[in-house]
């Protein structure tokens, strides 16, 4: 077994655990694990360097590798294979991706393997129709494919047809900086959202295709929205996005395209070794829904793993305990630096969430989502520009002990750029209810309109944090 070093492989990085997120070293070394799948007690990853299939079961604690039958990676000093996507089928059968432009499919019931050449380029995403019908799309390619699963035959692209979609936001971008986000099946209304994005460009779009009629209505983004990666559809109809670009994720209604923003909590200093530098973003990265309709995402570089309640508006952040000081440029004296490269999850039927460490041989739950604060604020609020507003924050808690914490979507990074907001005090003991104050006052230049606060309290190991809507006069 050749590793690629302990940059990656987090061969000396021991399992560790909170109140609320534990992780779970893997068997064997080196195995850089990226996509995950939860089916009933079993938790599936996919081994980028060494190409395994692993299980993990939930009843036993016990652990399962199929070994892929090709993975170009296996016997190279150093590289990978990327998998970015796996997922379970209505028969059990665990699909997943490699960029080596395969889509593989792992047959439950005699332990073989098939691979389907993949037509998209370096494929990232994919999802199953109400049919078990596959929806592809590969981040060097700005289409959308469907795969017919009756006529796709192993070795070969057969059964799959390309999708064209409408590229007139993108005239005048170098092609090779066009990729495509990741697609997602809407199966009660028959529709496949899919996202194309030109990072360097700033461009961005959404798109729905309704598998019914063929037609395909192209979304335009903000260029500050210019990163959609991750996708997934709530019970409304609604499409949640992840920006890959900055700290915010959105909401974009298909009725009327508009588009609701929220962010993050700034990234925390911990990841720096001491204080987060203004510029720094959590990059949200893959968005899932839950049985509950709760929206899960995780922050690629804020080493968190999120919920976010739809219906109360809140934000629950969980730290990942895990991390590796390779991964950011850390002072030599830091006692704490790094991340866990969290990179991608899965919600499973019952709503368990697991996660995939890529740099430390480790995947990871949330063993417990009850936070243990519950906040409310008003939902909306409306302040002139050099005027102030007073925001009260109710908080319920039995002996919780943590620091105030304020984030909006008047920047990119979280951050509340030039206006200013001040809580009544900073460092807050709950025990039973508690009202703390936050007084914002916009920069005189921000321009008019809507943004959003996250408003509430933190510790070293969750946040949770209350939408408040802010209209800007």
């Amino acid at each position: 077994m050749q590793h690629s070093g302990s940059r990656s492989c987090g061969d000396q990085s021991p399992a560790q655990s909170t109140t609320y997120v534990s992780e779970v070293r893997l068997p064997s070394e080196c195995q850089m694990p990226l996509s995950v799948a939860v089916d009933g007690d079993s938790v599936w990853y996919v081994s980028t360097k060494e190409g395994t299939l692993g299980k993990y079961s939930l009843a036993n604690n016990e652990f399962s590798e199929y070994q892929v039958p090709e993975w170009t990676s296996r016997d190279q000093p150093i590289g990978i294979n990327m998998s970015w996507a796996a997922k379970v089928d209505a028969e059990g059968n665990v699909w997943f991706l490699d960029n080596a432009d395969l889509l593989w499919r792992f047959n439950v019931a005699d332990g073989t393997f098939d691979a389907f050449q993949s037509p998209a380029v370096d494929p990232i995403s994919f999802d199953f129709d109400s049919d078990g019908n596959v929806y592809l799309v590969g981040v060097r390619s700005s289409a959308l494919y469907f795969g017919d699963v009756s006529q796709m035959r192993p070795g070969t692209p057969d059964g799959f047809t390309k999708i064209d979609l409408p590229l007139d936001a993108f005239e005048g971008v170098n092609t090779s900086q066009i990729s495509s986000g990741s697609v997602t099946v809407d199966r009660e209304r028959g529709v496949v959202w899919t996202s194309v994005l030109a990072f360097l460009a700033k461009v961005g779009q959404v798109y729905s295709y309704d598998i019914a009629t063929g037609e395909i209505t192209a979304y335009d983004l903000p260029a500050e929205l210019s990163s959609p990666v991750g996708m997934t559809t709530d019970g409304a109809g609604n499409v949640w996005v992840t920006d890959h670009g900055t700290s915010m994720f959105f909401m974009l209604n298909p009725a009327d395209g508009a588009i609701t923003r929220y962010v993050t909590s700034t990234a925390d200093g911990r990841i720096f070794g001491g204080v987060a530098p203004p510029a720094a973003y959590t990059l949200p990265y893959w968005v899932q829904a839950a049985p509950d309709g709760t929206i899960w995402f995780n922050q690629h570089t804020g080493n968190q793993i999120s919920s976010f309640d739809i219906e109360t508006q809140i934000l629950t952040e969980y730290w990942v305990p895990t991390q590796n000081a390779n991964w950011q440029n850390c002072p030599n004296d830091a006692s704490t630096c790094g991340v866990a490269n969290a990179l991608q999850f899965s919600v499973g039927p019952e709503g368990q969430v697991w996660f995939s460490e890529w740099s430390e041989n480790k995947i990871g739950t949330i063993r417990q989502a009850q936070a243990p604060l519950a906040v409310s604020a008003p939902d909306e609020i409306t302040v002139g520009r050099g005027d102030s507003a007073e925001v009260r924050i109710d908080m319920n808690a039995d002996g919780f002990e943590g620091r105030m914490s304020a984030s909006g979507t008047l920047t990119a990074t979280g951050g509340l750029g030039g206006s200013a907001g001040i809580f009544s005090e900073e460092q807050v003991t709950v025990n039973g209810s508690k009202q703390v104050s936050f007084v914002f006052t916009p920069a005189a230049d921000l321009a008019p309109g809507q943004y959003t606060l996250m408003l509430g309290a933190e510790d070293d190991e969750v946040a949770v944090l209350k939408a408040v809507r802010v209209n800007v006069v």
